[in-house]
């Protein structure tokens, strides 16, 4: 156990969320796993105490203002927060219809913990915040590229980039950054049920061709947790292999 500075990872129990936990444990930071499923969550947790990591299960909602608010008071208690990591989101079986047939109620689900949460969280989490401190919101490359039969997944990445700018102007005099990474087709429970069509089509249009994983982005979400990133904030960036570029 350490008594490092707390990093909050927000939908941490699998895939990018728990890479990215185990990261930040790495680097000598306490991890809070914060996780809907909290079957999931605990054994997240479990595996990263196992690995030497002081891991936190706190379970939370972040479309639910009440759950959210119960991870605030958790994370008081722990105190020394220093990082935000806000990577919850829906993804899962989302695509496949073109805007028009999209239902009110997939697209209001979708924007609601896709685009508020992170704010939600943000909010939330803020006033806990040391002289110093990192947020990363997790966007998506679909948002740059403009995916087809994505629109509503789509909008609420395209409001997180937004957010992250927003964010950055207020928090930059109290000495906290706030960036963006968007992600690739990432191979990882999330995605599996993606249509073999879209990885198909990041496969012909990466200049890096083979399929992305977890851990290619680790490395960037770590540096954004860093002391070395200090002067930077505001910023959208793609790690996908190049299928994008800017």
């Amino acid at each position: 156990m350490t008594d490092g500075p707390l990093v909050v990872v927000t939908g941490a129990g699998r895939g990018l969320g728990l890479a990215m936990a185990r990261r930040a444990g790495e680097d000598g930071f306490r991890v809070v796993v914060a996780e809907v499923d909290a079957e999931r969550g605990e054994a997240a947790a479990e595996q990263l105490r196992g690995e030497g990591i002081d891991a936190h299960f706190v379970r939370c909602d972040v479309a639910d203002p009440d759950s959210v608010t119960g991870l605030a008071e958790s994370v008081r208690e722990l105190g020394g927060l220093y990082g935000l990591v806000n990577n919850a989101a829906l993804a899962n079986g989302v695509g496949g219809k073109e805007f028009q047939d999209i239902d009110i109620e997939t697209w209001d689900r979708l924007m609601t913990v896709n685009a508020r949460g992170p704010w939600l969280v943000a909010k939330a989490l803020h006033p806990h915040f040391g002289p110093v401190g990192r947020i990363v919101n997790i966007a998506s490359d679909a948002a740059l590229y403009g995916s087809p039969r994505l629109a509503h997944y789509i909008a609420s990445k395209g409001a997180v980039i937004a957010l992250t700018r927003a964010m950055a102007r207020e928090l930059g005099e109290r000495g906290i950054t706030v960036n963006a990474l968007a992600p690739g087709l990432t191979e990882c429970e999330a995605t599996e049920t993606v249509p073999q069509e879209r990885h198909g089509l990041y496969a012909a249009n990466r200049a890096i061709s083979r399929p992305q994983q977890p851990d290619d982005l680790v490395g960037l979400a770590a540096f954004l947790l860093s002391e070395e990133s200090r002067y930077l904030t505001g910023q959208v960036v793609a790690v996908n292999g190049g299928f994008t570029m800017h």
